[in-house]
């Protein structure tokens, strides 16, 4: 008996629809909703009045303050000028000013006047980076909460700002489309006020040109700023102005997006085993090396290979040695962020951050032992700084080996900082030049009797403390900012240097500097002080009360002062 099969009206259906060849399924195209503004968006917007003007503002003070002028009077009061827009800025979108803020503050504004101050480019060039990586650290500061962000994280956060900032450029044309429609038309007071800047510009230089005409006085103080009324410079000011309004509304814009992920993954997931084998192996080799260290160049009590002695064992290997270090805090700080906890793991960490101490101390004493050999430069300054910033980092981070929530970053922001001011401040071309000029003989006769006189002994424990020949590197002298000015230019009165050379317009055709480049003994004695005056002569000539500068200012009165007439 064949089996009788009963099936529903609805399976016969779902049958026909599987086999039916042409039919077409429309595909359903999901739209996702769109991210709702934050609320500091909004308040940007809403606000358009107030930023988009005082950002312009801002850019034409940014424009004024520093164009053609890095380090004049201007710079700490663009700076002040910075920090209000900020706090207004701040004020305006409803953000409490932060405890933590007032140290980047501070910090910016000792930076700008040390700017101010000094006129060494190197320390002028770390000034303006050191600000801006405060600032930034500010801003995120502000708009996250980043008490337990490391340096990993703020590094990636400024890097995403810098990136995403270019996509918020035409934030100004948009936001200040949608303020105006919303309101229905234009704010008349605005484009009166455009109007009238366009009206008055014209105006204000005929006038300028008539009153300098009338007033030797006030065609001193104005010459500068009409040297400026020149299309090169016009085009230079406008995009300056342009890309400071477009970056600083953009940045505004993308920080209120608040897009950036405040919290902090945890990344200990690696086997411990294999930062312990990693460690153990270098910290083997390092214990050897710090050994050697402690007994040949610390105690000397060390055979040293044929042809050293102590002196020349000690001047080398210094750079080597500081290169290391910075790997070891690398190498430490990774193994602390990407291993699992284990007690071996921090035992060799430890361990290889005590022989670290041991490298940065022989790296310093190697440091100090060459510079009483081949005197002061800005580079050696800036080793021994650094040795002493990585000494104090490495102890943050033994410290956060046991204690894991230890600020290290807070902590090692502040150190760089604090230590970065000192030097800053400290203006290092003065100290190289007292020291090497302290050193460096008068005449020939003095020469002599220093070669006569110095009979040191190789062994750096003995004899004064600077070991090597009389100081004769002039040419490095002649390269010396003005901070250097109030010790060369007493140097320069005792090896009989007439300053009326300042009087030509070229100071190295001049016939002062002529007879004296023809004198065959020690012309490099008696030249390097007019090389100097040539090379800060650029500078000295473009001095104003805009471009008004401590260093420069000094050595412009010493010089005065010695001219004749």
């Amino acid at each position: 008996m064949s089996e009788v099969r009963v099936t529903s009206v609805a399976e016969d259906l779902s049958m026909q629809q599987v086999v039916a060849p042409q039919q077409v399924v429309t595909p359903q195209v999901v739209i996702a909703p769109k991210k709702e503004d934050t609320k500091e968006t909004k308040s940007l917007k809403s606000n358009y009045g107030f930023f988009g003007p005082a950002t312009l503002a801002y850019a034409a003070l940014y424009a004024f303050c520093m164009f053609q002028n890095g380090s004049g009077i201007t710079f700490p009061f663009f700076m002040v000028a910075s920090l209000v827009f900020l706090c207004f800025t701040l004020s305006k979108l409803e953000i409490t000013l932060k405890k933590g803020s007032i140290f980047y503050m501070i910090s910016m504004m000792l930076l700008a006047v040390s700017t101010f101050c000094t006129d060494d480019w190197r320390i002028i060039n770390l000034n303006k980076t050191g600000i801006f990586l405060l600032m930034m650290s500010l801003l995120l500061n502000q708009f996250y909460n980043t008490t337990q962000w490391k340096l990993g994280k703020y590094v990636g956060a400024i890097c995403e700002m810098l990136i995403m900032v270019w996509g918020e450029l035409g934030r100004p044309f948009t936001d200040g489309k949608a303020h105006y429609q919303e309101k229905g038309k234009a704010n008349k007071k605005l484009w009166y006020g455009i109007l009238g800047v366009v009206i008055a510009v014209p105006l204000l230089l005929i006038v300028a040109a008539l009153l300098s005409a009338a007033d030797a006085v006030f065609r001193q103080m104005t010459d500068n700023l009409i040297d400026l009324i020149k299309p090169g410079n016009i085009r230079n000011i406008v995009f300056r102005i342009a890309c400071i309004f477009f970056a600083s509304y953009g940045l505004t814009a993308f920080l209120c997006k608040r897009t950036i992920k405040e919290d902090v993954k945890d990344n200990k997931r690696g086997e411990p085993i294999l930062a312990i084998t990693i460690t153990g192996l270098l910290t083997l080799i390092y214990l050897l090396f710090s050994g050697i260290q402690i007994f040949g160049l610390f105690l000397g009590k060390m055979q040293l290979p044929e042809g050293y002695t102590y002196a020349m064992y000690a001047r080398e290997g210094f750079f080597q040695l500081l290169a290391v270090s910075i790997l070891n805090l690398i190498i430490v700080l990774v193994c602390m962020s990407y291993f699992k906890e284990s007690k071996i793991l921090k035992a060799m960490l430890t361990l290889m951050s005590l022989c670290t101490f041991v490298m940065i101390a022989s790296s310093c004493m190697r440091m100090i032992i060459y510079i009483r050999y081949y005197y002061m430069t800005f580079l050696r300054i800036f080793v021994l700084w650094s040795l002493v910033v990585l000494l104090l980092l490495f102890v943050g981070v033994v410290i956060s080996i046991f204690k894991e929530k230890f600020p290290l970053f807070r902590y090692s922001v502040v150190v760089i900082t604090v230590l970065y001011l000192a030097l800053s401040f400290s203006h290092p071309d003065y100290i190289i030049a007292a020291v090497n000029v302290a050193n460096a003989p008068i005449s020939e006769a003095e020469e002599r009797t220093i070669v006569e006189e110095q009979s040191y002994s190789e062994d750096f424990f003995s004899g004064p403390f600077f070991l090597g020949e009389y100081y004769t590197d002039y040419s490095y002298l002649s390269t010396l900012s003005a901070d250097a000015a109030p010790v060369l230019l007493s140097y320069m009165d005792k090896l009989g240097y007439d300053m009326n050379v300042m009087k030509d317009a070229d100071v190295l055709t001049s016939e002062i500097y002529q007879n004296a480049e023809a004198d065959a003994r020690g012309w490099k004695r008696s030249c390097f002080g007019y090389h100097y005056l040539d090379n800060v002569r650029v500078r000295l000539d473009k001095f104003s009360w805009r471009t008004f500068n401590i260093s420069r200012y000094m050595m412009l009165r010493n010089i005065e002062n010695r001219m004749e007439g």
